[in-house]
């Protein structure tokens, strides 16, 4: 029998700090920001995506916010990482001849945000919604964890599709190659809000220039720099439409440097200029 020291991280909080390492863990937050550092990466968490990271990682969190930030971290023994992922790759006869598994390889999923999905986001969701008035249920708990960790699996089967296509002839390198490109593309997301190069990513990434360059945009279908400027358009609609900053703060406040170039590219991609779209999310929330 799994003896199951998992457990659930959930509040609220405008400023919180915390360094270290944990179990294997996912990350989700609503009504603002998280920051991890980990290493030389960096990942932004909000109510957009959701973190995962693997047992025993070192990392450190930042939450700096004006306004409560809601935040439902989950964490998972691993014997129960282990059993679930034996579970779910195993054959049922298999499964039925060895119940309990012995010497289970210790599974490493990729350590990145994933964009919310009709895999896991819905189920986090509703545990969230759920767990307040439930959490001194140790069975129902166990569930969730195993619910939890069941979806984010079908998750990571995506990732092998979308790692299949990458240009590399082994395995091991095209591996490898997914990893670094979605270290970088997170260390972009986090560092909407100010200037960074390429060579900076590619340094972070331990990638050549024109090396990400050339595969950032064959597997996410843009470059860097296109990437940082639509994280930092969709960073400017969510400020927009929840706070009463600005056009010009906002602009700023999100990393461009011209007032003009920003409002132009924002017209371009959404159709109004910032302020139209403000009294446009206004009226749709009222």
């Amino acid at each position: 029998m799994l003896q199951d020291p998992s457990f659930i991280h959930y509040g609220q909080s405008q400023d919180y700090y915390w360094r270290g390492a944990n179990l294997f863990s996912i990350k989700s937050f609503s009504g603002g920001q998280a920051r991890y550092n980990i290493d030389r990466g960096a990942f932004l968490v909000d109510d957009q995506c959701y973190l995962v990271l693997n047992h025993g990682q070192e990392y450190e969190l930042i939450i700096q916010s004006e306004t409560p930030v809601t935040f439902f971290c989950v964490f998972f023994a691993m014997d129960l990482v282990k059993e679930v992922g034996r579970s779910l790759t195993s054959n049922t006869g298999k499964l039925l001849d060895e119940p309990v598994g012995a010497n289970i390889p210790t599974p490493e999923l990729y350590q990145r945000t994933y964009a919310n999905d009709l895999f896991l986001s819905p189920v986090l969701n509703n545990i969230r919604q759920l767990y307040p008035f439930r959490e001194h249920e140790p069975g129902w708990l166990t569930e969730q964890y195993h619910t939890i960790l069941h979806q984010l699996w079908l998750a990571h089967q995506q990732d092998h599709l979308e790692e299949a296509t990458l240009p590399a002839l082994r395995s091991a390198t095209r591996k490898e190659l997914y990893r670094r490109l979605y270290l970088a593309r997170d260390y972009i997301k986090a560092s909407y809000n100010r200037s960074v190069t390429l060579e900076e990513i590619a340094g972070m990434a331990c990638m050549s220039p024109n090396h990400l360059l050339r595969t950032f945009k064959q597997a996410f279908g843009q470059t860097p720099h296109q990437f940082l400027i639509n994280e930092r358009l969709r960073q400017a609609q969510r400020l927009i439409a929840s706070t009463e900053l600005s056009i010009t703060q906002i602009c700023f406040a999100v990393g461009f440097e011209s007032l003009g170039s920003f409002s132009w590219l924002f017209r371009r991609r959404l159709g109004l200029p910032p302020q139209a779209f403000r009294v446009s999310a206004k009226q749709h929330m009222s």
